[in-house]
């Protein structure tokens, strides 16, 4: 009988310490055990940073070059992603259920790019979020923006709801046509989604001191892709970024609009994993370039 096995137990270890690990991420050695497993579904524990492939963009733009077939474009790059970044309409039409690693559900929206951007309200139920095993929620915050108190207020609602569930929180600053994109304005955005509690944040990188962004914000970073650059000067942003101490890419356009997309988000991975230089990357695109088939050429851009 099994209450009669105890007895004969004898390998208690009793002169080895349990052993007391940090996390990984920083910033998260406080949350808990669910939120820390669902970041771990987003940043790979072995080097700590994440390839988030990012095709959310049709929530406010509709159907966007690289986007018209979601299913056809987009599903065929997701086994490279560590997480998907996108709306819960099409993770549920298009994206198989097979796909095990972590989804960042957009949660804020409401306009269209032809009205006011800032005007988002939340735009999905924790319980929803929930049911779609999210790993984190994804809410813009439009600092210095027409609804700047606004989309806070949607963030800091966003993190209390998630709290309550495990489920972490990603603070996307939005950066108007009519500011600065500097290092000022990027610390100032990306520490205030961290002080109101966003797990980690997604901002634009800086050439000019955004290692002081990366070291003024106490959760992790990870960098817009951005407008479509030509693949060389994408790959040398992503460097740049990491080696000034972002956690990672949540690329979208530099991927799906490239001119191979299958091997760029490979040679994105390189540079975020295994600290590829920019030549190096870019070699390896060209040779997967050749290698690899691809879906029909797009139009340009």
């Amino acid at each position: 009988m099994a209450d009669t096995e105890t007895a004969s137990a004898e390998s208690y270890k009793v002169n080895v310490p349990a052993p007391s690990r940090p996390f990984f991420l920083k910033g998260s050695d406080n949350l808990d055990w669910g939120m820390k497993n669902r970041l771990s579904n987003i940043f790979r524990p072995d080097s700590g940073r994440t390839v988030m492939l990012a095709f959310d963009h049709g929530y406010f733009l509709g159907p966007t070059t690289g986007l018209e077939r979601v299913d056809l474009d987009i599903v065929p790059l997701t086994p490279f992603a560590d997480t998907l970044m996108l709306t819960r309409g099409i993770l549920r039409s298009c994206i198989p259920p097979t796909y095990t690693r972590g989804i960042v559900l957009r949660a804020s929206g409401g306009p269209s790019i032809l009205k006011e951007l800032s005007d988002e309200q939340i735009a999905i139920s924790i319980d929803e979020a929930v049911r779609l095993n999210a790993a984190a929620l994804a809410v813009q915050v439009f600092i210095g923006g027409e609804r700047e108190t606004q989309s806070v207020h949607n963030m800091t609602r966003l993190v209390d709801m998630g709290n309550r569930h495990g489920i972490p929180t990603l603070g996307v600053t939005a950066v108007g046509t009519d500011m600065v994109r500097d290092a000022r304005y990027m610390r100032l955005a990306t520490r205030i989604c961290a002080e109101l509690g966003a797990s980690y944040v997604k901002t634009y990188y800086v050439e000019d001191g955004f290692d002081t962004v990366t070291a003024s914000c106490p959760v992790p970073i990870v960098i817009a892709g951005g407008k479509k650059l030509p693949e060389a000067d994408a790959l040398r942003l992503a460097h740049s970024a990491i080696q000034e101490g972002a956690a990672g890419v949540d690329m979208g356009r530099n991927i799906f609009q490239a001119e191979s997309p299958l091997a760029m988000i490979q040679a994105i991975r390189k540079v975020v994993h295994e600290d590829f230089k920019p030549h190096e990357a870019h070699q390896y695109y060209q040779t997967l370039k050749r290698e690899q088939p691809e879906s029909p050429a797009r139009p340009p851009v």
